[in-house]
């Protein structure tokens, strides 16, 4: 397994819809080492979310394997493939999930309260969660209900989330996919920012700007790989960016996107 965080082999997932079998992923055969930011492009239903449930352990998959840091998750039980999704995996999605009833800040802390793992006090806990917050720009906002902030705070606030527990591997299903423009790089520039503190990171993402500042892209077409693009780890100018960006809209046109 050598640097692998994430291993699948002859990974492959079925649903049966009204006796007939749907075949959503077929015989993906997947690595990502430590360190690297993977962009998962392709068309509608090509199976690029369930691939990230599947891989995540949010779904159990119908055939193969699935190695995280090592382990096979298929021979976890519920209760200890839920503990390495709360102690060793972070999450944001499009929709921001997050408790009404709870303040941002504790929102923030809510997966870090629930880790047996986490051995700091309340107190410890909460100070972190105001470090995430304070690094992310959004330190002002502790305090603030939910509904009180803007959706690029509230996805920001998700990323914190996601760090509480200094996770090995952060799961991104269309993290800017519900932002504008100027929310959505504040967002990815925080991912790479994440990214190059060595956290590994998968994107699922329809955006060519967002995949373009990631060191590999996957394309899924019809539930399997057809092809991936290296793109080496994005530096951060804007030139950089354009060229990154003009050289992957053209492998995507080859590709049929």
């Amino acid at each position: 397994m050598n640097n692998a965080v994430l291993q699948t082999k002859g990974l492959c997932k079925t649903y049966i819809v009204n006796k007939h079998q749907n075949n959503v992923l077929k015989n993906i055969n997947l690595t990502i080492s430590n360190g690297e930011m993977v962009a998962v492009m392709g068309p509608s239903g090509s199976g690029k979310s369930t691939l990230l449930y599947c891989v995540s352990g949010m779904d159990k998959v119908t055939a193969g394997e699935v190695f995280f840091n090592g382990r096979e998750t298929a021979k976890l039980s519920d209760k200890e493939l839920a503990r390495l999704r709360l102690d060793e995996m972070g999450f944001i999605f499009q929709q921001m999930y997050m408790m009404k009833n709870l303040s941002v800040l504790d929102n923030i802390i809510f997966p870090a309260v629930k880790s047996k793992k986490n051995r700091s006090s309340r107190r410890q806990t909460e100070e972190r969660g105001r470090a995430l917050m304070h690094r992310l720009g959004i330190g002002d906002v502790c305090g603030n209900d939910i509904n009180e902030v803007s959706g690029g705070q509230l996805q920001r606030a998700c990323i914190c989330r996601s760090m509480i527990n200094n996770p090995k591997m952060i799961f991104a299903d269309e993290p800017t996919g519900a932002l504008n423009r100027a929310s959505s790089d504040e967002v990815m520039n925080e991912l790479l920012s994440l990214n190059r503190d060595g956290t590994t990171i998968m994107c699922v993402t329809h955006d060519a700007k967002v995949a373009a500042k990631c060191s590999r892209v996957l394309y899924i077409v019809d539930g399997g790989i057809v092809d991936e693009k290296e793109m080496g780890h994005f530096g951060g100018g804007d030139k950089e960016l354009r060229d990154r960006e003009r050289e992957l809209n053209n492998w995507l046109m080859e590709q049929g996107w």
